[in-house]
């Protein structure tokens, strides 16, 4: 059993017990996030494909935590002016597990 979702601009191929990299949000470890945008999904009665939505499904999943990506060196130069800038960024991804899809 597989679903697609889109979260945050992006579809994600998830499966039960999957271990997914979400945009950043303020949650503590142990909560329950639902993603209620379904675009599609397999089970055993087939496949369900909705227009866009599938409706009444939903996957579930449990936040274990925060990472972050990897560094992002900025290099910005003016030529033949002795400028030079040096930035670095991380940007912040949300863990989570996918503990259970419902497709209505």
């Amino acid at each position: 059993m597989y679903a697609i979702i889109e979260d945050g601009g992006r579809q994600f191929r998830v499966e039960e017990g999957q271990v997914l990299e979400i945009d950043y949000r303020d949650t503590s470890s142990g909560e329950q996030i639902t993603f209620e945008r379904v675009l599609a999904g397999h089970d055993d009665s087939g496949v369900k494909i909705g227009t866009p939505a599938v409706e009444g499904a939903s996957v579930t999943a449990e936040v274990l935590g925060t990472s972050q990506g990897p560094k992002l060196v900025v290099q910005k130069l003016r030529r033949r002016k002795n400028s030079r800038r040096k930035t670095g960024h991380r940007q912040l991804y949300t863990q989570v597990k996918i503990s259970k899809i419902q497709l209505g």
